[in-house]
């Protein structure tokens, strides 16, 4: 009897063992709990003299990044210059004056979009001088701007403007200028403008300024003078959007009157 409960007590043992194995195995096979997240902490950025900002930087707007594709469609300006005939001697300019220092070699051409065109062609010009002293406004947007007696608008003394209308607002590329190439001399306060408004008070831009005493009354300019020669001056328009294109001058280094041979405005067309 003894014996039995002994080999009872044995067996019911080993039973209890075996059921703690394998508890201990199920344990084993669970995943492992998560690790609860780190609270987050602020860590120091070194700031190095790299990094740090020391001024604000501009950026250039969008219009004056031309893509790959618009730069392939820009061409040589196909303004045609008339021949050079100089009927005076240059004459010395007056001391201190600001010029333009002359051009060595073969001019640089400017670049204007495939397409631009003269819009200032046989288009109405308008004046502070209503009745100028020699010759017809019209004179200055009929295309002849060869050297010839009576191919040129005289106005009177003082700031004189002449104004062209295109008819519509274009984007405008480019501005060529002859007052007189006949003669070499230095026009004082060439300005140019565009403006959507015919009596320029409103959304007027200046393109062009070489009005250093501002002589003219639009605001000074840094642009230096320079003499007029076969060539012209080409200004560069930047695309700007303007119905009226306006001119000034006051006066040249030879007398005070104001003369004009022509005027081109190259833009493109609206489609």
């Amino acid at each position: 009897m003894r014996t039995c409960k002994v080999l009872a007590l044995a067996i019911l043992s080993a039973a209890l063992g075996n059921a703690g194995c394998d508890s201990t195995k199920d344990d084993a096979k669970k995943p492992a709990p998560a690790a609860a997240p780190a609270p987050a902490t602020r860590s120091a950025v070194p700031v190095t003299p790299a990094s740090r900002p020391t001024a604000a930087v501009a950026i250039p707007p969008r219009a004056t990044q031309p893509t790959v594709a618009a730069a392939a469609n820009l061409i040589d300006l196909p303004v045609k210059l008339p021949l050079p005939n100089i009927k005076e001697t240059p004459k010395a300019l007056p001391p201190g004056l600001v010029i333009e220092k002359p051009v060595t070699g073969q001019r640089k051409v400017m670049k204007v979009p495939a397409g631009a065109v003269n819009l200032a062609l046989n288009k109405p010009v308008t004046s502070s001088d209503p009745e100028p002293l020699i010759g017809t406004l019209d004179l200055i947007t009929d295309g002849d701007k060869e050297v010839a007696e009576g191919n040129y608008v005289e106005l009177a003394r003082n700031p004189q403007w002449v104004q062209i209308d295109l008819g519509a607002a274009h984007p405008l590329h480019a501005v060529a200028l002859w007052h007189d190439h006949g003669r070499p001399v230095v026009y004082h306060a060439v300005l140019v403008q565009v403006s959507d408004d015919k009596d320029f008070k409103t959304g007027v831009t200046t393109v062009y300024n070489n009005d250093r005493e501002n002589l003219a009354g639009q605001g000074a300019g840094e642009l230096p003078g320079y003499r007029e020669t076969f060539e012209g001056k080409i200004i560069d328009a930047g695309g700007v959007k303007g119905r009226y294109v306006r001119l000034y001058s006051a006066g040249n280094t030879n007398d005070d009157v104001n003369r004009y041979m022509e005027v081109e405005v190259w833009g493109l067309p609206n489609r």
